[in-house]
């Protein structure tokens, strides 16, 4: 990102930043624009743009609503916008109690888990269960990260979902995996 002459352009730009990744954080933003956290921070104040956790949940209440797969809070991560039957994504902030102790190496369940959770999601069925997972780790996520997945529902033939999820970690990819879900029909049995 080039030097920002003026406040005014600084600002602008951005807004158009948050527009395309409403996900950056504070520090991020800094580092983009070439300003210290506090002024970013008053920056959006001033645009009246809330700090990233309000952003996350404000579309995160819109996104649960429309599940009909599974309960929200059986999703992995915030889930922060979704289109059944076709895609979605979803947020996870990794933490220290994530982690394999000796090398701060987030365990792969958590990053499964969170691709699992949104495949499952998306799909626009009352059940829907995984049949088949063919996923790829790519590289070792630490913690403190933020982790965003982006689920996309490739083909959907009779009962069967094909869906990729794709984990990013600043625009690198983590994680990839090919899900195959089934929907049931008819009614779950209930205990």
């Amino acid at each position: 990102m080039g030097r920002v002459t003026s406040k005014k352009e600084r600002q602008k730009s951005l807004q158009e930043q948050l527009k395309e990744d409403p996900f950056l954080t504070d520090e991020e933003l800094s580092e983009l624009f070439n300003v210290s956290v506090p002024t970013i921070r008053l920056d959006r104040l001033e645009l009246g743009i809330p700090e990233l956790r309000e952003r996350i949940k404000n579309v995160a209440e819109n996104s649960y609503n429309k599940v009909t797969t599974i309960q929200s809070k059986e999703i992995v991560g915030e889930l922060v916008d979704i289109s059944l039957g076709k895609s979605g994504i979803s947020i996870l902030e990794t933490d220290e109690d994530m982690v394999f102790e000796k090398t701060k190496i987030v365990r792969g369940h958590f990053i499964y888990s969170l691709a699992e959770t949104l495949a499952i999601a998306v799909i626009d069925a009352q059940v829907a269960l995984i049949g088949v997972a063919n996923i790829k780790y790519k590289s070792p996520v630490y913690a403190g990260t933020k982790l965003i997945a982006k689920a996309e529902v490739i083909r959907i033939r009779e009962n069967k979902y094909i869906v990729w999820v794709k984990i990013k970690e600043k625009q690198i990819e983590v994680f990839r995996g090919k899900f195959i879900l089934v929907s049931l029909k008819g009614e779950v049995k209930r205990r």
